[in-house]
């Protein structure tokens, strides 16, 4: 007979038995009792006893107290083994009938994969080396109502990772190991910063006009205000503000909030670090990110020499340094300089490369913007190793410093690894007066219809006009740093919760 039983109805069957399990649980008592603290850790368990004898174990009997999540379980009559996972890894526990008495050990026979226990025992190795503990007493904290999947096999649905990321962490170690990655990586970020005597601070996340960078925000609207508001796309313009009362070195990790698409690279909401240092200039930046790079490195992995999508990447060597048309001639040396500084050759370059030349950011576009459209088009996506690109043109540098010997360029750089962008920074603009026209300028291509150009910001433009000493800035992508450092293929592998299409309810 043919079974025709779909996946979903096995799942619910399998859901209803466990629901019953727990009916009869709440008869006898309290089915989620919160009276137990573990006072040991499997990891730690490991380190401790792994090389101990079993001999010496078993004439030591130390004690042993665990909890979490029941993984493995084996019955064979009289006896029966389990495997606990914790938040550091997994131990053996062993349980026998004549330890835990005929009704705790008939109990656990009816208990199920993904129930939270807690074992109170002594740690000891078994004929065939492994650590385990042996239980003297166990019961269990939380009843696991739905199944876990196929433990051999794990999730297969990458998106179903995402979805339910608590299942995924349950049984994909690799992805336990990308978020320690990443929280060690911005430990190391982090204390690199105090170190160098920045201080940490937090900005509001909304934001009266959208300022920072140029992207298209999401509104809301604030009830007790009356008013509109933004969700920020970037903290600059207060880190600055910050800059201007007097704090010299300021650096925020958080989030930021972009309107736009969805891809491997990109997430509406995504982390950053900003930071500010007053009197250094983006030389000086170049270095001292190459440094947190680093260090963000070394405390992730341990090392600064990394594998990508099984390909090597160097941090250790000094980052190279290009301009736009540098790059541009080195990954593209089909183009000569007199093509590169002619507006019309450019705009039928980008035409033959099906990039819309007519779009409200590039229909007024001089050659400098055109140029840097032709970067990302032949060149961005080429640059693997670790390379600053310098020196961009003004009309797509709002905020940065323009150079004093070299009319149109400012002291810009952007960070780029594995052909994608990982840091933005420039020596800033303190001049109030450039500072206005420039926002005036950016209010004229918005009304152009230019969504990504930024808004006038008259309480920002009255701060620089009490003065902000000469600055450098910096933001760095920690996302798409943590991609590498983990060899993560998208963003969404390094955020916990990515955002994802409307969930359908019939699947939920």
């Amino acid at each position: 007979m043919t079974d025709t039983h779909t996946p979903a109805q096995d799942e619910n069957h399998l859901i209803a038995e466990r629901r019953a399990k727990l009916a009869k649980l709440r008869q006898t008592g309290v089915a989620f009792p919160n009276d137990f603290t573990p006072g040991n850790r499997a990891h730690v368990l490991h380190q401790q006893f792994g090389h101990e004898d079993q001999a010496t174990l078993a004439l030591a009997k130390h004690p042993a107290s665990v909890a979490g999540r029941m993984m493995l379980k084996r019955v064979m009559g009289k006896a029966s083994f389990a495997t606990l996972q914790d938040s550091t890894g997994r131990i053996q526990i062993y349980l026998d009938k004549q330890s835990v008495g005929d009704d705790v050990y008939d109990a656990f026979k009816q208990w199920d994969i993904g129930d939270i226990i807690a074992v109170d025992g002594h740690v000891f190795k078994t004929n065939k080396g492994e650590l385990s503990i042996h239980a003297q007493q166990i019961r269990m904290l939380a009843k696991s109502l739905r199944p876990l999947p196929d433990k051999f096999h794990g999730i297969a649905d990458q998106e179903l990772r995402y979805r339910q990321r608590y299942v995924d962490l349950m049984v994909t170690e690799q992805t336990r190991k990308t978020f320690e990655s990443r929280s060690k990586a911005i430990g190391g970020i982090r204390q690199t910063m105090l170190d160098a005597g920045f201080i940490e601070v937090e900005t509001p996340m909304l934001h009266p006009i959208p300022g920072g960078a140029a992207a298209k925000p999401f509104k809301t609207h604030h009830n007790a205000l009356d008013m509109e508001m933004f969700l920020r796309i970037a903290p600059e313009l207060y880190l600055k503000r910050l800059i201007v009362g007097g704090f010299e070195r300021v650096f925020e990790i958080n989030r930021n909030f972009r309107n736009e698409g969805l891809s491997p690279r990109h997430n509406p909401e995504f982390t950053m670090m900003e930071f500010y240092a007053a009197y250094t200039d983006y030389q000086w930046l170049m270095d001292f990110t190459e440094t947190i790079i680093r260090n963000a490195a070394v405390h992730a992995t341990g090392n600064s020499l990394l594998t990508y999508q099984g390909r090597s990447l160097d941090l250790s060597k000094p980052f190279a340094r290009l301009t736009i048309i540098e790059a541009i001639m080195q990954h593209a040396p089909h183009y000569s300089l007199v093509q590169l500084a002619d507006e019309t050759f450019l705009r039928t370059e980008l035409k033959r490369l099906r990039v819309d030349v007519d779009a409200p950011n590039l229909a007024r576009a001089g050659v400098g913007a055109l140029q840097l459209a032709l970067f990302e088009e032949t060149a961005e996506s080429q640059l693997w190793d670790p390379t600053y690109i310098i020196d961009y043109p003004i009309e797509v540098s709002p905020l940065a410093r323009a150079s004093d010997t070299r009319p149109g360029i400012t002291e810009r750089f952007e960070l780029f690894m594995t052909g994608r962008e990982i840091a933005n920074g420039f020596s800033e603009l303190n001049d109030p007066e450039d500072q206005a026209a420039r926002f005036h300028a950016q209010v004229q291509a918005k009304d152009a219809g230019d969504e990504e150009a930024m808004y006038f910001d008259s309480d920002y433009i009255r701060a620089l006009e009490y003065g902000m000493p000469p600055t450098g800035g910096c933001g760095i992508g920690i996302d798409r740093l943590v991609m590498l450092l983990t060899d993560s293929p998208s963003i969404r592998d390094v955020i916990l919760f990515p955002h994802l299409r409307k969930e359908d309810a019939d699947s939920a």
